[in-house]
Parts: C-alpha cells; sequence; structure tokens
C-alpha cells in the first residue's frame, strides 16, 4: 500500500486534486482512499489531505501518519507544518518550489528523495493560476502511473467542473508537472 499526505491551504485544491488522484488508480484497477483532514478553518488556513492506494481492500480508515510520499502545494508549510514528520526515510518529498531538491534537503533536512517542481510557474505559464494541477501531474510521475491514462481521467474527472479552454489549459498544466517531475525523480 501506498500512502500519500497532501499538505497545502485551504482553497488551493489539495481535496480535490486527492479526490482525483484515486479516480485515477481505481480506474487503474488498484483501491483507493483520498480524505481531507480540516477543521473550521478558512480560506489559506493549512489544511491535509490523504491518499492510500493499495492493490487489495483498504481496511485502515485513519489519518496517514507515516506516508509514503508527502507532497507540499504551498512551499511556507515546508517551515511552519514540518510536512517531513513521519515520512519514511525512503520516501519522496514532492515541492512546489523553484528552489533544488538540495535546497530544499539543506532547509527541511529531509534524508530521503526529493522532487521539486515549480508548478506555480507552470500553472501560470499554463494560464490556470493554480498550483494543485502540477502538482497532481508530479505525483502521478513519481507514482509511474501511465501519463494517458492519468489524463483521461483527469478530463473526465475535471469535465465535469469545466470545458473548452479552461479545461485544456488544466490538462496542458497537468502534463508539464507530469514532465517536470519525471525529469527530476529519473535525474535523481
Amino acid at each position: 500500500m501506498i500512502e500519500i499526505r497532501w499538505h497545502g491551504r485551504g482553497g488551493q485544491g489539495a481535496k480535490t486534486i486527492s479526490q482525483i488522484l484515486a479516480r485515477i488508480n481505481l480506474r487503474h484497477g488498484q483501491y483507493a482512499q483520498a480524505f481531507p483532514e480540516f477543521g473550521p478553518e478558512r480560506s489559506g488556513a493549512p489544511i491535509r489531505a490523504y491518499n492510500r492506494i493499495a492493490d487489495k481492500q483498504i481496511i485502515i480508515h485513519s489519518g496517514v501518519y507515516n506516508p509514503d510520499v508527502a507532497v507540499v502545494i504551498d512551499e511556507s508549510l515546508l517551515y511552519s507544518e514540518n510536512p517531513t514528520a513521519g515520512l519514511k526515510p525512503d520516501g519522496v518529498l514532492v515541492v512546489n518550489t523553484a528552489c533544488s531538491p538540495e535546497e530544499i534537503r539543506q532547509g527541511a533536512g529531509f534524508p530521503g528523495r526529493i522532487v521539486t517542481v515549480d508548478a506555480d510557474k507552470i500553472a501560470n505559464e499554463k494560464g490556470t493560476g493554480f498550483a494543485n494541477v502540477p502538482m497532481l501531474g508530479a505525483v502521478v510521475a513519481v507514482l509511474g502511473v501511465d501519463l494517458a491514462l492519468a489524463e483521461d481521467e483527469l478530463r473526465q474527472a475535471l469535465g465535469e467542473r469545466m470545458s473548452g479552454a479552461v479545461l485544456q489549459k488544466n490538462l496542458d498544466s497537468f502534463r508539464a508537472g507530469y514532465l517536470a517531475a519525471k525529469e527530476v525523480y529519473v535525474a535523481g
């Protein structure tokens, strides 16, 4: 089983993206869970979302305390929320940042694999303005999920909420995040 913990702020789409990742993996023939953890906070407050992905039925129903992958959508949370807490030593830290993995390692102190993707820049260049979709692409790359399958499921999931040029911008943003992470993950 693979466990993923997302760190974001209210309104950044961590909950939505964790749900879409679950759909992608369900379509891939796996079992999946997706659920958020937040209180009555307002937009901008730190939140967590979780995924579990497995080849057999998942019977655990709690937060993710020892993730295989920790995803940081808002870089400022690296230093205020300690997203590496409990992250397995052989796990992967995926961070939305313009910094290199080595720069993040120095600041976060995590000895394992670090994948950095400038999802904010990708989102702005592609015209979406939200880092969550390129970060989903990065996580899909790290997990080794087939890009075409993931894009198709994302198209269906987002197609329920948007269409036309806006949908295409998000698909382009997803693909750019995937390719950027794939480059860093393979090199690391």
